[in-house]
């Protein structure tokens, strides 16, 4: 853990305290009070995380000020020894994880496909030259005819019948010559050169740009055209759109940035870091709304000194998107009142819901936008991710109403690139600042992942009646009613969810299984509690909704792991767990 940015007396006190001459208790809360994270004083004063929580297990709200990621670890390891427990003394168990988001199904037929042109790829550069082990690279003339003839010769071959096709559609319906798509498509998944553009390769964004046009746009894209920048995942994304902004003195510390929650808790993290220095405001949606932004929270961003709008759509961890209306009303306010509000959005979960709403189909101008396939084809260890964004966007044009200081700045950072560095789109700025200027050049995400991202793309473009999409859905869909039977409570449904997360809501299922009594008996207590008692008795790890920025007696489920049967005792789990809080509380 990095070592955290203090008043020297902390330093001080945690070294008396290393050497015992302070006590360690006493220590954590001192260091509590002055701002300091709870895990990172015990880190300087030599103590392990569990050694913290075991001597603050009473102060959970020090607890609670923790990322639900750090307290997720400790969850797991109070389940891993209460199954350790179980097993010595003969009684089988297993630890009921549900609080990672990675997936436990992957597309395979893609995998295949992109093995046999690699394949092909290695045996066009092999054949070339005399000596072992030792290639050269394919001319492009003849490519497109090669690469078809075996893509058709592999065809029985598992991923073959898909490389087949896939090769059809890159060759035919991207608009290139098809010598040259071949060519792009081959010499990418060699990953022999270095990606050129940087931005990404021409064949890959063409294809991309057709698979966001069907599962981000739904078919209605922007009139105007927009540009791709892949990235490493969603991840990358927002670290190259919050460090770009700043640079080019877009949102500079101090300037006021909304945020739409519950969100993904990094999300709420990342503005408010040191470097950035954002002031949030908080756009907040709940259960009761259909995780909808009601009216009052809306009218937040007609203050034009919000410079910012951050979301995730569909959300996590509501796993709801936003309906149409929502969609018309934010952006009804953006033209009217805040026509200069910079949105970023994140719509890796677009993948996952029956009607989807972007803000890019209403103010396209407005919206840096970022996808990830990752949870949707199972590649998170892939990082594959797109930023896209129109042309002429909105940070452009107040890029070019900076004022004439920042604008020679400005100039001066990018000419390293360019000799008119005035005239460079926001969207080639991001690839240049993502390697700090001087190394733009060697920019971009790596070839071979874009040729894998172009394969998913196509993949499903080619999927006219979404078999695949189904599959996936029909997943969540059994996980998602397993877990509310579990709960024995009545499962929600809507065109926007995604099913991919559940945010329970302790209290009201405390009203509904104890009436008023199970509410009071909730009063005084802390989550955190519930959570690592659910931890402890039932081996089984959940996140506290109020890490997200959701309700406070709430609690995050993911679907993405365990199977229907899991999902369903997970909320037998927490069912039982709450009784039994609830009764202790009463007696």
């Amino acid at each position: 853990m990095p070592k955290p940015d203090v008043h020297p007396w902390i330093e001080e006190l945690a070294d008396e305290t290393r050497k015992g001459g302070v006590n360690r208790r006493d220590f954590l809360r001192y260091a509590s009070v002055m701002g300091v994270s709870l895990f990172a004083a015990g880190a300087m004063a030599g103590m392990k995380p569990r050694e913290v929580l075991a001597l603050e297990q009473e102060n959970w709200a020090a607890l609670n000020k923790e990322s639900p990621f750090e307290v997720k670890n400790l969850l797991i390891e109070r389940a891993q020894e209460a199954c350790a427990k179980q097993s010595k003394a003969g009684r089988s168990c297993s630890v009921l994880n549900a609080g990672r988001g990675n997936p436990d199904f992957l597309n395979v037929t893609v995998r295949q496909a992109f093995a046999l042109l690699l394949s092909f790829a290695a045996y066009e550069a092999g054949h070339l030259a005399e000596d072992p082990d030792l290639g050269m690279i394919a001319p492009k003339a003849g490519m497109a005819a090669k690469l078809r003839d075996f893509a058709k010769q592999h065809a029985k071959t598992p991923g073959g019948e898909m490389l087949a096709q896939s090769v059809e559609y890159i060759l035919t319906k991207l608009g290139m010559d098809p010598d040259e798509a071949a060519y792009q498509l081959v010499d990418a998944v060699q990953g022999d050169h270095y990606p050129e553009p940087s931005m990404i390769q021409p064949v890959v964004e063409k294809g991309v740009a057709k698979y966001l046009e069907k599962i981000v746009f739904s078919g209605r894209p922007p009139k105007k055209p927009f540009g791709l920048f892949a990235t490493e995942g969603a991840t990358a994304a927002m670290v190259y759109l919050f460090k770009s902004l700043q640079v080019n003195k877009i949102l500079i510390p101090g300037d006021k940035i909304a945020i739409v929650t519950p969100i993904f808790s990094p999300y709420l993290e990342i503005p408010v870091l040191a470097r950035f220095g954002l002031k949030p405001v908080y756009i907040a949606t709940t259960a009761k709304d259909g995780w909808q932004i009601p009216p009052s929270e809306l009218n937040k961003l007609k203050d034009r000194s919000v410079k910012g709008l951050f979301l995730v759509n569909p959300a996590n961890p509501a796993s709801v998107s936003l309906n149409a209306s929502t969609v018309q009303k934010i952006a009804k306010i953006v033209r009217n009142d805040n026509p200069d509000l910079v949105v970023i959005s994140d719509t890796v979960y677009a993948s996952f819901v029956d009607e989807f709403h972007t803000l890019a189909e209403e103010i396209p101008e407005n919206v840096l936008g970022a996808y990830s396939f990752s949870k949707y084809f199972g590649v998170t260890g892939w990082r594959l991710g797109v930023i896209m964004a129109v042309q002429n966007n909105v940070v452009d044009r107040l890029i070019a109403r900076l004022p004439k200081r920042d604008q020679a700045i400005l100039d001066a950072r990018y000419r390293l690139t360019s000799t008119q560095p005035e005239t460079i789109p926001f969207l080639e700025r991001l690839e240049i600042d993502s390697r700090n200027v001087a190394l733009a050049h060697t920019g971009g995400l790596s070839t071979p992942q874009q040729v894998i991202m172009l394969l998913f793309s196509v993949f499903e473009l080619l999927d006219e009646k979404c078999e695949y999409k189904k599959a996936v859905m029909n997943v969540l869909r059994k996980r998602w009613a397993g877990l509310y039977k579990g709960l024995e409570l009545p499962a929600p449904d809507d065109p926007g969810l995604t099913r991919y997360y559940a945010l329970i809501d302790l209290q009201d299922m405390a009203r509904r299984r104890h009436g008023e009594a199970g509410i009071k008996a909730l009063s005084g207590r802390q989550p955190l509690e519930l959570l690592f008692k659910l931890a402890e008795d039932a081996m089984t790890v959940c996140l506290p909704g109020a890490g997200f920025a959701g309700p406070e007696w709430s609690l995050r489920v993911a679907l993405a792991n365990l199977d229907a049967k899991d999902c369903e005792q997970v909320g037998v789990n927490i069912k039982k767990t709450l009784d039994a809080f609830v009764g202790n509380a009463k007696s």
